[in-house]
């Protein structure tokens, strides 16, 4: 069976999975109401987490990834069922009772030890957050929004992806190829942001993006929905409701972050903005105005100008076998840790390229299994994630219940006899997911909720973007990039070169995230909202990114991350400045640092979710960063380094 998991070896065992789940939580619901209060509700509480995880997480990951349709749509099912069974339990009134009784029992309480306040802390919370505390009437309408915002998430994100379809003679004929045609139409399924050909790439944009009123009226009646569940459980906006207990703790902290970060970026910013114009108009002397269209593909162009960094230069030295050995080189110097290719049942993967990690520790032996599904295939989605398929935790009868992820990449096949050959962006990919990795088999929580990357989404990138710096520092690459044929070394100086190459146009790059980040805060904020969805865009879009807002568009209906991100899109920023000054403090005087490396378990891995995430980065960086030190660690970033600047000029 999948993963094997015996019951998994044909679609219909979802059925049989999941039912077993609920009977072993309808038992669990009953022990935990009939328990007096102490450690042993918490260890309840999270057992009961626990069986409805492991089946709602694998299927989570089965649902999008899964070749056969069967089984996908088994696992979707599987979904649906299972998390409709948790909203009521987040809103059974007795199951909360048991534990509101453990909470208010102080002698108990303070004989518990951090990690279990904690946990115990935030099942509470999430009894909270779904309108426990109300009467039955507006439980049940907490229940039933619960249920819609699920279902308008699901429709709105399959419509972020739909293409568009246009008559084809609206369309000059010399672009006309560039789509795909379908009888008399065409069409425009995503910006075509690299494409040399201006007229394309504006072509793709307006019709690409292009209102659509079903899609639009999914997002209004998303964002209403989850206001109004917001404001029903006692917050003043679902912002409020969904920064509790991050990093940044509150919507003004973001908002306080991302115009500090948009102040300081902003002349780098329209110098940015100048270059491209400059290099648009060499290109096209008859139009020289900067569109949304232009941004991406004219800050490659100048990367690749200023520094050749064409990838099929870097692609021979990067073979997936070779970055591999890196990987586990780097993770043996500073963790103590290998990785080992183990054999597969039969029916325990669901594509034959699918390869099974064992995670070693030198002294504590197994930590736990990462699949890696890195190749392309039909129906399979173009993202590169990390899927938590079973989460570790402490048994009852005190064996490590060991955690197992999934790696999902896309890289292409290669061809007969010869390796899998990565771009350098592939590879800082794979450095950045090894990264979530790392972080799901390290996080060796006692429970379950809090383990490996389940905590707060702004410290959730930190592991993932840190590794990204392991990723562009010459002594770590020097380690593993090597001709796959010659097995000649990677050239220092291409190594500079890619790494200043990424600094070209970073500022206006990232500005267009403050923006995107900013769009979400305002969508998430204070409802009724002033404006359309639109207007806003028009208005935040001129206001902190800069370029114009082109009529009769509407980018929003395809923010597929309004989906999992919602209120919490800034998370990536914060976590890149966290990485940022980890990198900075602790390892860019020596990266295989086993001293750091041991810290950065201890202080930042090993708890997962069970500490305050602020706590964590306070405990590595011995200090609490402000958020103008959060601002300047970015925008450090961006500074050339001088000694490259010298040799390439």
């Amino acid at each position: 069976g999948l993963f094997g998991v015996p019951e998994l070896n044909c679609p219909e065992g979802f059925q049989e999975a999941q039912d077993r789940a609920l009977q072993e939580s309808e038992q669990l619901v009953q022990q935990a109401c009939s328990t007096p209060p102490g450690p042993e509700t918490v260890m309840i509480f999270d057992q009961l987490s626990d069986s409805l995880c492991r089946v709602a997480d694998l299927a989570d990951f089965v649902k999008v990834a899964h070749p056969d349709f069967a089984f996908r749509e088994a696992a979707e099912e599987a979904c649906r069922n299972i998390g409709t069974v948790v909203e009521k339990l987040n809103t059974d009134v007795e199951l909360c009772q048991s534990l509101r009784r453990l909470l208010a029992d102080e002698t108990v309480m303070s004989s518990l030890d951090p990690e279990t306040r904690r946990v115990a802390e935030l099942f509470m919370f999430d009894f909270e957050i779904s309108g426990i505390h109300l009467d039955e009437e507006k439980r049940k309408k907490a229940v039933d929004l619960n249920v819609r915002i699920l279902d308008l998430c699901n429709e709105f994100l399959i419509g972020t992806h739909i293409p568009n379809k246009i008559d084809k003679h609206v369309l000059p004929e010399h672009i006309r190829y560039n789509f795909t045609a379908e009888g008399n139409y065409l069409q425009v399924a995503g910006l075509h942001a690299d494409c040399p050909d201006d007229l394309v790439r504006e072509a793709a944009y307006k019709i690409f993006l292009h209102p659509n009123s079903q899609q639009l009226a999914r997002l209004e009646e998303l964002l209403a929905s989850r206001n109004s569940l917001a404001q029903l459980v006692g917050y003043d906006t679902f912002a409020h409701r969904a920064l509790q207990g991050t990093m940044a703790k509150n919507p003004e902290t973001v908002r306080q972050f991302l115009e500090k970060l948009s102040e300081q970026l902003s002349k780098r910013t329209q110098k940015d903005f100048e270059m491209m114009r400059k290099m648009k108009m060499k290109l096209n002397p008859h139009n020289s105005m900067l569109m949304p269209w232009d941004h991406p593909y004219y800050s490659g162009v100048l990367r690749a100008e200023r520094y050749n960094i064409d990838p099929g230069l870097y692609c021979p030295f990067f073979s997936l076998g070779a970055c591999m050995e890196g990987l586990n080189s780097l993770f043996s110097q500073l963790l103590g840790i290998s990785l080992y290719a183990e054999q597969t049942k039969r029916g325990e993967i669901w594509s034959e390229d699918v390869r099974k990690l064992a995670v070693v520790h030198e002294t504590e032996g197994l930590l736990g299994y990462i699949y890696c599904d890195f190749f392309q295939r039909p129906d399979k989605p173009h993202q590169d994630c990390h899927f938590t398929v079973r989460g570790g935790r402490l048994k009852e009868n005190g064996e490590y219940q060991l955690p197992v992820v999934v790696l999902m990449l896309s890289l292409p096949n290669s061809a007969r006899g010869a390796p899998t050959l990565l771009s350098p962006g592939m590879m800082e990919n794979l450095f950045h997911e090894m990264g979530h990795a790392m972080h799901s088999m390290l996080g060796r929580t006692r429970y379950q909720h809090v383990t490996g990357t389940r905590c707060a989404t702004d410290f959730a990138e930190v592991p993932s973007i840190l590794m990204e710096y392991f990723a562009n520092d010459y002594r770590v690459v020097n380690q593993f990039a090597r001709h796959y044929k010659t097995g000649q070394p990677l050239p220092k100086n291409m190594v500079s070169r890619l790494c200043e190459s990424k600094k070209v146009c970073a500022a206006a790059d990232m500005q267009l995230q403050v923006f995107y980040a900013v769009l979400d805060q305002i969508y998430h904020g204070k409802h009724p909202l002033k404006k359309s969805t639109t207007e806003i865009l028009k208005e935040t879009q001129e206001k902190v990114y800069g370029l114009p807002y082109v009529h009769n568009t509407a980018w929003q209906l395809r923010f597929s991350h309004l989906v999992g991100y919602g209120a919490k899109y800034y998370s990536y920023l914060m976590s890149r400045a966290v990485a940022s000054m980890v990198w900075k403090q602790c390892f860019a005087q020596n990266p295989f640092d086993r001293a750091m490396g041991e810290r950065y378990r201890r202080e930042m891995l090993a708890h997962g979710g069970a500490k305050e995430p602020m706590l964590m980065v306070q405990g590595m960086l011995q200090k609490s960063p402000s958020v103008e030190d959060f601002v300047d660690a970015l925008v450090s970033d961006l500074d050339h380094d001088f000694e490259t600047f010298i040799m390439d000029s």
